[in-house]
């Protein structure tokens, strides 16, 4: 879209001096579409540009805001993932979507590997560098990802849940952390609405395969559209990570 430009990173890091354990990350913080791919439009209208299919709405404000509640810091993407996704492995055939949720995405359409090595080396590595570096500055660091949903696909039954945890086999950290969210009384899913990690997904890449304690968070998008929502989830998660994390002795 025109008025969607990138300046001077792929990628914002907030709170690099926080001396928390917690490396709070949001993969698709956004739907910029950088001026060098397209002239900074892919082809779509501004309302699918606003869904979930280009970015996880809401999740940038949580991150935000639990991150400095954690003080901790927070690694956010400057790209839509409809240009490439930083939640996908280089070798993923989805790294590029050329149909999400039933919407053809004409920019990328007929993409060769050419265009999409530029994206690969332009965006998604520099971010992932950045993130690496991140993690490995924190003592003992905890992921902790921050995803949104959308409460219905095209053709789908409605999601019902209000907070999913995702998580790859058993792992004492999501299992503490979704008995917490039940308590609590909220419609937890356990890898709901999808189920766990990708191999080379952002999760394994910084936190599965270096051993580290990790929760994968997926909120309900229209909980968290607003700031005052993105405030109340911050808030709630912030106390409860503290506890699980303390329970689990990680």
């Amino acid at each position: 879209m025109n008025d969607m430009t990138i300046t001077d990173s792929p990628f914002e890091v907030i709170g690099a001096d926080r001396p928390g354990r917690w490396l709070v990350a949001c993969d698709h913080a956004t739907n910029i579409v950088p001026d060098w791919v397209h002239n900074g439009d892919l082809g779509l209208p501004p309302a699918d540009m606003d869904r979930h299919i280009a970015y996880d709405i809401g999740a940038a404000g949580v991150t935000r805001k639990l991150a400095a509640l954690l003080d901790s810091p927070a690694i956010l993407s400057r790209f839509s993932r409809l240009v490439c996704d930083p939640n996908r492995g280089e070798d993923d055939p989805t790294i590029m979507m050329r149909l999400y949720d039933g919407t053809i995405i004409p920019a990328n359409k007929d993409a060769d590997d050419a265009e999409v090595e530029e994206r690969l080396r332009r965006l998604y590595r520099p971010y992932h560098a950045a993130y690496a570096d991140l993690a490995n500055k924190i003592d003992d660091p905890v992921i902790c990802a921050i995803h949104s949903f959308t409460p219905r696909l095209r053709g789908r039954h409605p999601r019902p849940w209000e907070i999913g945890i995702l998580h790859a086999g058993d792992d004492p950290l999501s299992a503490a952390l979704i008995d917490a969210c039940r308590a609590e009384g909220w419609c937890t899913g356990d890898n709901q609405p999808y189920a766990g990690h990708l191999p080379g997904d952002a999760v394994d890449r910084h936190a599965l395969q270096h051993g580290r304690p990790n929760v994968l968070i997926e909120l309900r998008q229209d909980l968290i559209a607003d700031a005052a929502g993105q405030t109340l989830w911050a808030n709630r998660l912030a106390g409860i990570l503290s506890q699980v994390l303390k329970l689990t002795r990680l």
